[in-house]
């Protein structure tokens, strides 16, 4: 693995303005992510993870610069793209895509798929004619789909089918880094399997790096080399796969979701943390940890500081006050 990241994201945050009121407007600030520091490196697969409304798919928007950035840098391959002019990114964009949780929703009923495919050859190679449509069919080949398909519309198809040919169009411009927004979500579990398989086979043979989100833990489990949990726009534990879930977890939010897991052993089950009440709303987040008024843990400090996110071991990176000094 290429020990330079191909990707550094540094104090990235991005803040949206919400106006309320009916006869006076009142502003107030959505911090939908919120100064996150995140590094990724070459062939590598990182897990976002984190209850709806976390912040998980605006991170990747922010990251392809489909949504503006409020401040921060991302660094891709050593240059920062904030800076970028339209222009300039339009160069650099066919390394970086994406696959979308709905298959259906991310095609344009009225373009075959030969058209969908297409679209991103034409605007990144000089490929046209009979080298474009023959390397359509390469790139279906490639996610196990027959060439003969190329004339059909997406409403023909399957929402499995649909998410392979969504890759093959992702696949296109022959990126570096994909960012896959819970790709298999929308489909049946068996469906997911085999979606899942094709994104390991494909990462290994085209040596890609993946960004993947999911509220699936399994599935993170099975894909992921290290995951990043997401709470109310922050990281707040950041580690290997193998720690996450073997136990090795240490923020009381990241203690949770491995406990929402089916768990057969009775000993394990008595141990559970169950949380109560819902996310904060972001537009008025609590003071000090923004988790505080869920944990069970919690601590005054817990009520008026913030907590830094803090290496506790090797790669082991956790938001907690109670981790960093141990009184539970």
């Amino acid at each position: 693995m290429d020990q330079k990241p191909i990707l550094e994201l540094r104090d990235l945050s991005k803040y949206f303005i919400s106006n309320r009121g009916l006869f006076t407007r009142t502003e107030k600030k959505v911090r939908a992510i919120d100064h996150i520091n995140l590094t990724i490196h070459h062939q590598e697969a990182i897990g976002i993870v984190g209850e709806s409304g976390c912040g998980k798919t605006t991170l990747a928007r922010v990251i392809l610069k489909l949504t503006p950035s409020t401040s921060g840098q991302i660094i891709f391959e050593g240059e920062d793209i904030v800076l970028l002019s339209s222009r300039e990114l339009h160069s650099r964009r066919r390394n970086m895509q994406i696959v979308f949780q709905n298959p259906y929703s991310s095609f344009d009923p009225r373009f075959s798929i030969l058209r969908a495919i297409s679209e991103p050859l034409i605007r990144n190679t000089t490929l046209r004619g009979k080298d474009l449509i023959q390397r359509a069919q390469e790139l279906l080949d490639q996610v196990d789909m027959p060439g003969e398909i190329l004339y059909r519309y997406p409403h023909e198809f399957s929402g499995g089918q649909l998410q392979r040919i969504a890759i093959a169009r992702a696949l296109a411009p022959t990126p570096k880094f994909i960012v896959l927004d819970e790709p298999t979500s929308a489909l049946d579990v068996s469906i997911q399997a085999q979606i899942l398989n094709l994104l390991k086979s494909l990462q290994n043979n085209l040596k890609l790096t993946y960004l993947f989100i999911s509220h699936d833990l399994s599935v993170i489990q099975y894909i992921c080399d290290r995951v990043a949990v997401m709470y109310l726009g922050k990281i707040v534990e950041y580690s290997t796969t193998e720690t996450i879930f073997n136990g090795g977890a240490l923020h009381p939010y990241t203690k949770a979701l491995m406990f929402s897991i089916p768990i057969m052993d009775m000993k394990l089950r008595q141990k559970r943390i169950i949380l109560t009440g819902n996310v904060p709303d972001p537009a008025n987040p609590p003071s000090g940890c923004s988790f505080h008024p869920r944990c069970p843990f919690a601590k005054e400090i817990c009520t008026h500081e913030g907590p830094e996110l803090r290496v506790i071991s090797g790669g082991h990176l956790v938001a907690c006050h109670l981790v960093i000094s141990p009184s539970w």
